[in-house]
């Protein structure tokens, strides 16, 4: 119990990617401009998606939400990752680190069990258009998110509680960019084989689920675009299913590196570039991939843009 009181008092010491970099201020740098990025892609996604009334529509609703998830998730990691390196103080308490997993957890599931819910809209909107509106009603969209939102919650919120309850001894260098599952129970001094064995079960859960919903669904839309007689109807569909796709491949292939290879495939250093790729990257690169193939998306940020630039010179 001092053990574990040891570490609720003085906290752990995170050593990210920036200290094992032989150009630390050039990262510093590239990560403070997709972080700049994410921040302004993002936000300019969610003010267009809430200022333009063609946009109210239940795909654009789920891509809100999916800006939402990447704008708080990267900035649960960055502005501390950065501020850290410039400070040149890595330090994070206990109580702080328990909050980064737990947002990071929550902000992760939900963005796994959106993409889902992305790939089930797909599906309805191109093999079923005449009962789309029906399906996909705006209170069946919102109770799905409200859902997701709350089962990604609780989930994380079991994980953080059970996973900070350990005594943590062998150090309290966690070399990692955040407080993640798996580098903080390589610092616990008790038995987490059994508690490993869980994280990887939820883990599987979590990512096994939603990748057979997208890719039931991707397998009747191909056979469905197949036998559009349009080309216009066809390019479209493909066009907006290859941006989710993109995005799919991404999430997924760095939530399973994570989550369920075993540790024996771990490396400190590779762990610490698939969470740059999953927590900095992604959210920056996800507006711009939904973003610039869709001509409504383009079309509403010009006129949003257009409409914020005409009322500017009736302010002076």
């Amino acid at each position: 119990m001092e053990l574990w009181n040891t570490s609720f008092r003085s906290g752990f010491i995170l050593m990210g990617i920036l200290n094992d970099s032989g150009s630390p201020e050039l990262l510093c740098a590239i990560i403070a401009v997709l972080y700049m990025l994410a921040l302004t892609s993002n936000g300019l996604l969610l003010l267009v998606i809430t200022m333009d009334v063609r946009l109210h529509a239940p795909m654009y609703l789920l891509l809100g939400q999916l800006s939402l998830t990447d704008l708080l998730f990267t900035s649960v990691v960055t502005p501390k990752t950065l501020v850290d390196f410039l400070h040149q103080e890595n330090t994070i308490s206990f109580g702080g680190c328990a909050l980064q997993m737990f947002l990071a957890l929550t902000l992760g599931s939900t963005e796994d069990l959106l993409l889902a819910f992305m790939a089930y809209d797909r599906y309805v909107a191109i093999c079923h258009p005449l009962n789309y509106m029906v399906l996909m009603r705006p209170r069946v969209c919102w109770l799905m998110v409200v859902t997701i939102w709350i089962l990604a919650s609780l989930s994380s919120l079991g994980h953080t509680l059970y996973t900070m309850h350990f005594p943590f001894c062998m150090s309290r260098e966690i070399r990692h960019l955040l407080c993640e599952i798996p580098p903080l129970l390589k610092l616990a001094c008790a038995d987490t084989s059994r508690y490993e064995l869980m994280v990887y079960v939820t883990g599987v859960t979590f990512l096994l689920i939603p990748v057979s919903v997208i890719v039931a669904s991707y397998i009747l839309i191909l056979f469905t675009v197949l036998h559009m007689s349009s080309n216009e109807g066809r390019q479209k569909a493909l066009v907006t299913c290859s941006s989710h796709l993109t995005v799919v491949g991404m999430f997924y292939g760095t939530a399973t590196f994570m989550y369920v290879l075993p540790s024996s495939f771990h490396s400190p250093k590779q762990d610490n570039i698939v969470s740059v790729f999953y927590t900095i990257v992604t959210p920056a690169l996800n507006p711009l991939i939904y973003s610039l193939r869709n001509k409504e998306v383009i079309g509403a940020l010009r006129r949003v843009l257009g409409k914020y630039m005409l009322q500017i010179p009736s302010t002076f």
